[in-house]
């Protein structure tokens, strides 16, 4: 997973360099000194030299493209009027995101007038902001100074934001063995998938991973045991755990090769004991999570492009479902079948042999555990009306592990919402959330606020 990369645009007034000559050597240290921050807060930053006039910002915009980032943040180091710089940012393709900050933190009644000098950029700020509303162009401000680390964390979480926007729209998805039959609330067609989100579907069925499997050498399978070994605590037959391991590499080299972003899959269109696809890979269905691939189960190509791009954005993410209310604790018990992200467990995951009754399929290998304690975000994306969607977010707080004896071999987890259960449970259905959801570490309901803005779908917090 990469690193969301900005592009830092100082903004400056060409006005001050005849009048006040040593002013733009007073405040250039400030880049530098915002640009620590931002890399601190884990962001690849592009630094723009000091634009003052109309074909300086167009020169830092090309580059900012060029470049690839993910989002342009801008920081007024004086006044800077709107008419160099407004049409500019407002006709490029990326993200914009306003810092809106100041070199001194004091400037009370006991303050030398003349530091005004160097921190006077917020009516810069307003005289863009409300040009760049007029255009058209959506830009999200974050303000306050850099001694409250919120400020650099806030500005991080919208450029982590149009990372998982762009990784979104230009999504490719692999799904294998179609919908599962009947579950309609995640089925959106193709095209509509494609034309409203920017989610390109390929679709096959499981036999077509098989000269991708036949290509995986026996030494590849002997690594990867090795590596499971030294990651999971492995109680599973070495047959087994060998042919989740083969399967898993292939589908794992056919995803590569495609350029796909995540996957689904519907594991009743697994029904071979023989050849080389004769298993369900759930094993690399959680790893490929853990290296940033989003996944979905039952042919959920919609769940599964949003994993993608939120792993991709922030981070420790996974695919998840709410199966069982706990009313008497007020919480949601999670599960599903073998699915998870280990880089989110709790403890070391348990690899082992999983039953499966559902088809002449072999049994397959996968893992067991339960997520960390601690906040979190519930995450749905709902389909609507009319080719619309919904973002529906929760601020969560994900419980300790259970203590039933057989909870070992179950993919599990318990959250408590931020208000009672039934009132939350009410809510969500209220609001069309599908039984496809995504548990994201942390409080990202803001972040995922401006998600939203950048994909122009509605959002909605329960909270």
């Amino acid at each position: 997973m990469k690193r969301p990369k900005v592009g830092l645009l100082p903004l400056y007034l060409k006005f001050y360099d005849g009048v006040l000559p040593d002013l733009a050597a007073q405040v250039a240290p400030f880049v530098e000194h915002v640009q620590t921050h931002l890399g601190r807060a884990g962001l690849d930053v592009v630094v723009a030299p000091i634009g003052r006039t109309r074909p300086d910002f167009a020169s830092a915009v090309e580059r900012f493209e060029s470049e690839d980032v993910d989002a342009i943040i801008t920081l007024h180091l004086a006044y800077s009027p709107s008419g160099e710089s407004a049409e500019v940012l407002a006709q490029s393709r990326l993200p914009i995101i306003m810092l809106d900050t100041t070199p001194d933190r004091d400037f009370g009644g006991h303050v030398n007038p003349m530091r005004l000098l160097e921190n006077h950029g917020i009516h810069g700020l307003q005289d863009l902001a409300s040009v760049l509303r007029r255009l058209g162009k959506p830009y999200r401000v974050v303000a306050g100074h850099l001694d409250d680390p919120s400020v650099i964390q806030r500005c991080a979480a919208a450029a982590r934001a149009a990372r998982a926007a762009q990784c979104l729209r230009s999504m490719r998805v692999l799904r294998i063995g179609g919908v599962f039959p009947g579950m309609d609330d995640f089925a959106v067609s193709d095209d509509v998938l494609q034309r409203i989100l920017g989610i390109a579907v390929e679709n096959i069925e499981p036999d077509g991973l098989a000269d991708a499997v036949n290509a995986v050498s026996k030494d590849a399978i002997a690594a990867e045991i090795a590596a499971d070994q030294k990651q999971f605590c492995v109680k599973c037959d070495g047959a087994v755990h060998a042919r989740s391991v083969r399967i898993g590499l292939g589908l794992r080299r056919f995803l590569d090769r495609g350029g796909f972003g995540a996957f689904s899959l519907n594991f009743l269109a697994f029904k071979e004991s023989t050849g080389p696809v004769n298993t369900v890979p759930f094993l690399e269905c959680c790893k490929a999570m853990a290296r940033g691939t989003g996944y979905a189960g039952e042919g959920d190509a919609l769940t599964a492009a949003l994993v993608g791009a939120l792993l991709q954005g922030f981070g420790a993410a996974t695919f998840t479902e709410m199966f069982c209310p706990d009313w008497a604790g007020q919480s949601l018990f999670l599960s599903h079948m073998g699915e998870i992200n280990p880089a989110v467990a709790a403890a070391q995951p348990l690899l082992y042999e999983k039953e499966y009754p559902f088809t002449p399929a072999l049994n397959p290998a996968t893992i067991a555990c339960a997520p960390r304690p601690g906040r979190a975000t519930l995450v749905n994306l709902s389909p609507g009306p009319n080719d619309s969607f919904r973002l529906i977010t929760a601020p969560v707080e994900v419980l300790a592990d259970g203590t039933h004896p057989d909870l070992n071999r179950w993919v599990r987890g318990w959250i408590r919402p931020a208000m009672p259960l039934a009132r939350f449970l009410e809510e969500f259905s209220h609001l069309g959330g599908t039984h496809h959801s995504v548990l994201m570490f942390d409080d990202h309901v803001e972040a995922l606020a401006h998600f939203s803005e950048l994909l122009k779908i509605e959002h909605c917090n329960i909270s």
